[in-house]
């Protein structure tokens, strides 16, 4: 079939593909005729934006990259980072968040199992588990519903394959009422002499197929998760996997024994597309070919046509190239563990993937054009902010009603600082997560060292595995973090504020930011307003990267995160671009959690004491608005501020840290004196004239601000160090008291603004998931 004879596919049946005109004209173009149905499908799913990035690779290039740590960078399964003392930290993170909405469990599951793999097939034995979710409104039965399935689901495949899930955030925002975002974040030790890689080489060496068997579903999940949600997609449940944590379990050992024997030329997971995908990358990044035959491949479902092999992401496979004449030591390893192993196919000079099926060749296309050579999309930018934004930014806490140490009115009723406080306290967003992590095993492995709530960023026991490296005191930090109000409102300064603040949490328990994996959720970037968030988020995320010295090592980008209504109006999500952030410990001795320690301990507030209500959680919570500015970051104060609590944590004086986010000092002091189970009593430096007002300094919300304790002893060489590298840069609030003390917040004057119970704010914060979803049980 030529080029100019008929083409074989109606427009619906390319659509149906995801592939638009011009780029079926182009693929035309490249192959020099017109493709059968099973190279249209391979073409759909690898120039799908899930796989090829299409709309975002070039404004990831603007990432920094590089560092003295960083051993594997962008274009790997996973990054890979140099811990020292002959340890190294693979980590990554992933998005789930179609399957996710369709069939929350299995979406949920089987996107665990999907980053587990791009752990172990660098050869690192996976240690720990974040997630970061995002849902509706708790308060609707199909949030409710989403929500539950999702969080059985990382438990269920989590807790089976024996991966603690140590961390991780959970937002409710009516944005994400139809499009819930699952991102999924592992780290893992290698294990291996060598770090794995993935492009095939050696020309005759043998490619195997290993692991489970392939059916039919998943069919063009990679085309599915590039697309917006319809009322469709509810019945488009063959685009999401069916995940088998147990099989997986023996995927993880046999890999790792696998790699060891040094017979392993290149490894690839089997994520996204499947077989199309692992052929072209390894064959792509290796400059050669692969020849592969679909009747070696071991299925589950007969009558399977060459388009289903190709495409179908049935989970916890791999492909392998093998040294030639070593394939059956290979092959004897997953057998033992009970798995599949085949070989399937061969690494070949001419670099194009050629599958055949039933002796006949079934697809043949350059490697190249399907992985690497693929459409790039430069969208023109919008000249100036969109509308949405430049209305917002007027907003001003002077249309706020005036406040005074009681309270502010609102809607005819005065609401105290007291209720406020419980009403933010008993907010999902800001409410405990435990209702989550209680259904989590996060100390299987035995390395957890903070258990999830405890401190700000999660800590894992780095514990040399399989005699690499020796004993050591050393641990890694990990966290994940997006407010993306902040950067709905203003994705430039808001993504740099995604940086600080993970950066910050993991100062907040003594590590040492390293490095950064990020999630870019957004909506289309086909429309003027998608692509300006992303842009600006990008912009946002490379400057932040660079100023604190946490290079990017990979991610994931998820578009197209759009609900498209019955009346066909598509309701995007907020940009959230989520930022997985790692950290070393050198001594886990020295670090710190948000809990008060004893009573008598000296409170202080780290840092600068602008703070705005813009963009706060207290003004779309008390006063139902979004608008404003997120706080700016000030990057130098942030590094001085960040540098400063590490130091004191491994210098012994800092007994608790706790970064200053939602909510702003009020709550992080509530949050405190929960977690510790113990009171405190402070002063706030009140200007009555005002020049700032009550609420702000309660409420509001900035950057580089930690909440610290000191033990009463140290603190004459605590506030010397503090005036030496701090200046003006922070204050001493008071004293931590003890349990029936409870929470005082009170002005330099003795006015009281806050009189609050332990009892109270625990109810509020440790029940507010747990009492939503109860009183929808009890009334369905």
């Amino acid at each position: 079939m030529t080029a100019t004879s008929p083409t074989p596919f109606s427009p619906q049946e390319i659509a149906a593909e995801g592939i638009k005109p011009e780029e079926y004209t182009e693929i035309v173009r490249r192959l020099g005729r017109h493709p059968n149905k099973a190279e249209l499908g391979m073409f759909g799913v690898m120039w799908s934006e899930h796989c090829c990035y299409k709309n975002s690779r070039p404004l990831l290039k603007q990432f920094p990259t590089t560092g003295p740590r960083i051993l594997v960078g962008p274009g790997e399964n996973a990054g890979v980072v140099d811990l020292g003392e002959g340890l190294q930290l693979a980590f990554k993170i992933e998005s789930h968040n179609h399957p996710s909405a369709v069939e929350p469990f299995q979406g949920a599951a089987t996107g665990v199992g999907g980053i587990l793999r791009d752990i172990f097939t660098m050869g690192a034995r996976p240690i720990a588990l974040l997630n970061s979710l995002r849902f509706g409104s708790l308060e609707d039965p199909k949030t409710q519903r989403l929500f539950s399935g999702v969080v059985a689901g990382i438990s269920h495949y989590g807790n089976c394959v024996g991966v603690p899930t140590v961390g991780g955030e959970v937002y409710f925002d009516p944005a994400y009422s139809g499009n819930p975002l699952v991102n999924v974040m592992a780290l893992g030790l290698m294990e291996t002499p060598e770090i794995v890689k993935s492009g095939a080489s050696g020309i005759g060496n043998p490619v195997l197929y290993v692991g489970s068997t392939t059916g039919r579903d998943g069919m063009g999940g990679a085309s599915f998760a590039s697309a917006e949600l319809t009322d469709e997609s509810m019945d488009d449940r063959p685009a999401v996997q069916v995940g088998d944590p147990f099989l997986e379990k023996s995927l993880i050992e046999a890999c790792l024994e696998a790699f060891k024997t040094g017979a392993v030329v290149a490894a690839q997971d089997m994520g996204a597309a499947g077989i199309t995908c692992s052929t072209s990358e390894m064959a792509a990044k290796g400059g050669v070919g692969i020849e592969l035959d679909l009747d070696k491949i071991p299925v589950r479902e007969t009558g399977m046509v060459p388009y289903e092999y190709l495409l179908s992401e049935s989970q916890e496979r791999m492909l392998f190239v093998a040294h030639k004449g070593r394939e059956q030591e290979l092959i004897d390893i997953f057998h033992r563990w009970g798995l599949q192993a085949v070989v399937a196919g061969t690494v070949i000079a001419e670099p194009i993937v050629r599958i055949f099926f039933q002796g006949a060749v079934a697809a043949e296309i350059p490697a190249d054009a399907l992985a690497e050579n693929t459409p790039l999309y430069e969208r023109e930018l919008l000249a100036q902010p969109p509308e949405y934004a430049r209305q917002a930014w007027e907003w001003s806490s002077e249309s706020l009603p005036s406040c005074t140490t009681t309270g502010i009115e609102i809607q005819g009723n005065v609401q105290s600082w007291h209720d406020i406080l419980l009403t933010l306290l008993n907010t999902p967003t800001i409410a405990s997560k435990n209702w989550v992590y209680r259904q989590y095993d996060h100390q299987v492995q035995n390395n957890t060292v903070v258990l999830p709530g405890g401190a700000d960023a999660a800590i894992v026991r780095l514990r040399p595995l399989e005699g690499q490296g020796r004993i050591t005191l050393s641990g890694v930090a990990a966290t994940v973090d997006c407010n993306s109000r902040y950067v709905y409102l203003d994705p430039y300064e808001g993504a740099k504020a995604v940086v600080a603040e993970a950066a910050r949490n993991l100062s907040c328990v003594g590590a040492e930011p390293l490095a950064v994996t990020d999630n870019l959720n957004f909506g289309s970037p086909e429309k003027s307003i998608g692509y300006w968030q992303l842009s600006e988020a990008c912009r946002g995320l490379a400057e932040g990267c660079q100023e604190l010295a946490t290079p990017v090592t990979g991610g994931n980008v998820s578009l197209y995160n759009e609900t498209v209504d019955a009346q066909g109006n598509p309701q995007p999500i907020y940009p959230t671009p989520v930022v997985g952030m790692v950290g070393l410990i050198p001594d886990l001795t020295k670090i710190c959690g948000q809990g008060w320690q004893s009573a008598g301990d000296v409170i202080y507030l780290l840092g600068s004491s602008a703070t705005s209500l813009g963009a706060s959680e207290y003004l779309a919570t008390i006063h139902n608005t979004i608008a404003g500015r997120p706080p700016r970051i000030d990057f130098e104060l942030e590094r001085r501020v960040q540098k400063v609590c590490r130091d004191a944590i491994r210098a012994g004086w800092v007994r608790s840290a706790h970064d200053c986010a939602e909510g702003g000092l009020a709550v992080a002091l509530a949050e405190s004196c929960v977690a510790g189970n113990l009171g405190a009593e402070v002063n706030l430096e009140i200007s009555l004239t005002g020049l700032q007002r009550l609420d702000e300094v309660l409420f509001g919300e900035g950057g580089a601000r930690i909440l610290v304790s000191v033990a009463a002893t140290d603190t004459e060489i605590w506030e010397s160090y503090l005036q030496e590298h701090l200046g003006q840069d922070w204050q001493k609030l008071g004293m931590v008291g003890n349990t029936e003390t409870g929470l005082g917040v009170l002005t330099t004057d003795n006015q009281t603004l806050i009189r609050a119970r332990i009892e109270d704010m625990n109810d509020r914060y440790q029940n507010a998931i747990a009492r939503r979803l109860s009183v929808s049980n009890t009334t369905t």
